[in-house]
């Protein structure tokens, strides 16, 4: 039991506490030293998965053109495409024998090739084809090409969300630690995987390519079909998703050459590459050209 003596002096010793700790509190921390900011150089940009399909890759930022396809025209892609496959379905075990079998890629020059085959849009595009071509393009020297590109780019974009929004499929390396050739993401992870919408793209721009070289229509098309397959080895997306992106392709190519504005800018897209493809451009880089040789004439991917 406490004598009075010391109760009395319990809130003396109570003010006096408070009193500092307010003092204490009002002070200033104690400075640290400031750390030298990292030169701008100094940080590596991530690697990118899948740049926006609904921006001007030339000027980023600044929205792209009008799609050529009006709501009513543009093809109902959910209605056209067949469901990913069903769990423990053959077809999804197939997904995933392919998906293991491809993360033994690492390291190769197809998962090289894979990695480079990240890159897309109108400009990207350009140097996805100039080995094929046999020159690269510099897109300043084709704007009509860029502009038919950006703005079927919008028509692609929008024939793959949908689908993509209805099935709403996780992508392979999700829950699972295994390689891929690109950073891993939580804005990759959370977008879907069902259809590709790089395959989507890069089959659509095969088939233009295509039409407007057609001397080189089997080539353009052989590399088309890699570009798509990459998404495979990069361990990105499903078999399965790459096959729907091929169709998905086709479908809105199919529906943009039925509208006149998008054949009159081809007729101009074509008229501007005869005029570069001279033979008289800069060399693609040889070593690309070599690698993605190697890939075009290998085997088919087997699963």
């Amino acid at each position: 039991m406490l004598r009075p003596s010391a109760l009395r002096a319990a809130p003396v010793r109570l003010a006096l506490a408070l009193s500092t700790a307010v003092l204490l509190v009002g002070l200033p921390a104690r400075a640290e030293p400031p750390k030298p900011a990292a030169p701008p150089e100094a940080a590596a940009p991530a690697p990118q998965s899948a740049p926006s399909l609904s921006s001007d890759t030339l000027k980023p930022g600044k929205p792209a053109a009008k799609p050529y396809l009006s709501e009513e025209a543009a093809p109902n892609t959910v209605k056209i495409l067949s469901p990913p496959p069903a769990s423990h379905s053959p077809l999804e075990n197939a997904d995933r024998a392919a998906f293991n079998t491809t993360r033994g890629f690492r390291g190769s020059p197809r998962w090289d090739l894979a990695a480079s085959d990240v890159a897309e849009g109108a400009s990207a595009i350009l140097d996805t084809y100039a080995c094929t071509i046999g020159t690269k393009i510099d897109a300043a020297r084709v704007p009509a090409v860029i502009n038919l590109f950006e703005r079927a780019r919008l028509d692609i974009a929008r024939g793959t969300k949908a689908p993509k929004l209805h099935y709403r499929r996780l992508r392979p390396f999700v829950g699972n630690d295994a390689p891929i050739c690109v950073q891993r993401t939580q804005q990759l992870a959370d977008s879907f995987s069902y259809p590709s919408g790089h395959a989507t793209q890069g089959w659509t721009y095969a088939l233009m390519m295509a039409a407007l070289v057609p001397e080189k229509a089997s080539a353009i098309l052989a590399r088309g079909r890699v570009y798509g397959e990459s998404r495979i080895v990069c361990g990105v997306h499903w078999l399965t998703d790459v096959s729907a992106g091929r169709t998905n392709g086709a479908v809105i190519f199919a529906a943009l050459m039925g509208n006149a504005e998008f054949r009159a800018d081809m007729d101009k897209a074509r008229a501007e590459f005869a005029r570069v493809l001279d033979g008289k451009g800069p060399a693609p880089v040889e070593a690309n050209c070599a690698r993605e040789s190697a890939v075009l004439t290998s085997p088919s991917l087997q699963f």
